[in-house]
């Protein structure tokens, strides 16, 4: 057994801690619960900026926050650095990497990954963007392929090492082209010179008939003129249906000769063991009530990415967005306090409280519930946002200062490759 302290307090564990199990976490101070988190790391990171991590915009230690110290002065709460193997639903116990823990009341908050649509391919040759580490390497892969384009004197193979293709137009991919492209024109040309006259290609396929499909078609549009201004191509109502270490080919038959795919077109909840495959949905997420209770029982709750809750205005479930993890976090945590009171429980209901892309430098698209807006202004709201919900001072002051050191000489400073010992 996991070793915690017994207790005569009822326990709440928490697997996962994102933005919604950190959410719960911080909620359930002084209740009358013992609470336990488990996560596979020792800190919280802020995924809406990886991909400044892979575009060397910031690094890794900006965006990440020691988990214990967010709860040092938090009485009767204990962190665990463990992965989740299985969950026993009949004893009431997780079954993790480092021993069995019982649970009274067990609250999924594990997230998601990146979903290939069951293309071995796509998963095999493409890079993610949905982990630290992936963004890392994502970042090393860039440069690596600029240094190699340098070093090499085929010009076809250079030609290749510069082409760079975005699957998916989503958010994550609109924002890491717009930042490459920016990469491109301010920053490559004056750190190898050698490459002034040769053309970086970034090339951005999204499936649907245009990009950020879930926001307004005003903005899908900014967004898409905004990054073709940056020299990006935009490819919409194409698919990438094959590829292999050195090519993409499309629906439409092109065959896109590539040193680099990068996937940020689907993801997926991570599947944990104990659960029927009736208990998950689509995208692999677990259904739950209208209590962010797991369907059929009563003390195992999931929330953020990993569950799957309709409403009349969701009808396939709610976005897969930060927000709506904060939003049910919070509900939970009062309604796991009614349930020690005897209480009625509240229902979940989503408050969408804006959507909102970066495109690059002056160049972002936001839509809040009563107002759109596009271009300079939505930028620095964006960059506002953004800030503020960082944890840690330091935090917000490091991604400031390399904010403003770029937005004033149009350069990042954090073009370091580094890998570890025997990789290339």
């Amino acid at each position: 057994m996991i070793n915690i302290p017994a207790t005569d307090k009822k326990r709440v564990v928490i697997v996962g801690c994102g933005f919604g199990g950190l959410t719960l976490a911080k909620k359930l101070r002084n209740s009358p619960y013992q609470v336990v988190i488990i996560d596979k790391h020792n800190y919280h990171q802020f995924q809406p900026l990886f991909y400044q991590i892979a575009s060397a915009g910031l690094d890794a230690d900006s965006i990440t926050f020691p988990i214990r110290k967010v709860f040092q002065k938090y009485n009767d709460f204990y962190i665990r650095k463990a992965e989740v193997l299985e969950v026993n639903v009949s004893d009431n116990q997780l079954v993790t990497s480092i021993g069995k823990l019982n649970y009274d009341f067990l609250v999924l908050a594990h997230g998601a990954t990146n979903s290939f649509f069951g293309s071995d391919k796509m998963q095999k040759y493409s890079k993610g963007m949905k982990s630290i580490a992936e963004a890392l390497d994502l970042r090393n892969s860039i440069l690596m392929n600029f240094e190699n384009a340098v070093a090499t004197t085929d010009k076809s193979e250079q030609e290749r090492l510069l082409n760079i293709v975005i699957i998916g137009g989503g958010p994550s991919g609109v924002e890491i082209a717009g930042a490459l492209a920016e990469m491109n024109k301010f920053v490559i040309r004056k750190d190898y010179p050698e490459l002034k006259d040769k053309a970086v290609n970034i090339h951005l396929i999204e499936g649907t008939g245009r990009l950020l499909n879930s926001m307004s078609p005003e903005s899908s549009e900014k967004a898409r003129q905004f990054l073709m201004k940056f020299g990006v191509r935009v490819l919409t109502d194409t698919f990438a249906v094959d590829c292999d270490n050195e090519s993409v080919t499309t629906s439409s038959g092109e065959k896109i000769i590539t040193g680099l795919i990068l996937w940020t077109a689907g993801i997926a909840g991570n599947r944990i063991k104990g659960f029927s495959p009736e208990n998950y949905g689509k995208g692999g997420r677990l259904n739950v009530d209208r209590f962010n209770r797991i369907k059929g029982y009563e003390n195992i709750f999931a929330i953020g990415d990993i569950s799957l809750m309709t409403e009349d205005k969701y009808p396939s479930g709610h976005p897969q967005v930060a927000q709506v993890a904060i939003q049910q976090a919070k509900i939970l945590a009062e309604n796991l306090k009614n349930i020690f009171l005897n209480k009625p429980l509240k229902e979940f209901f989503y408050k969408d409280l804006g959507t909102m892309a970066t495109v690059g430098k002056n160049q972002a698209v936001v839509e809040l519930p009563y107002a759109r807006f596009q271009g300079v202004f939505a930028w620095f709201v964006w960059m506002f946002i953004h800030l503020m919900s960082i944890i840690g001072v330091r935090n917000k002051f490091m991604i400031f200062i390399n904010w403003a050191w770029r937005y004033f000489t149009y350069d990042q400073s954090l073009r370091l490759i580094l890998r570890p010992k025997g990789c290339t």
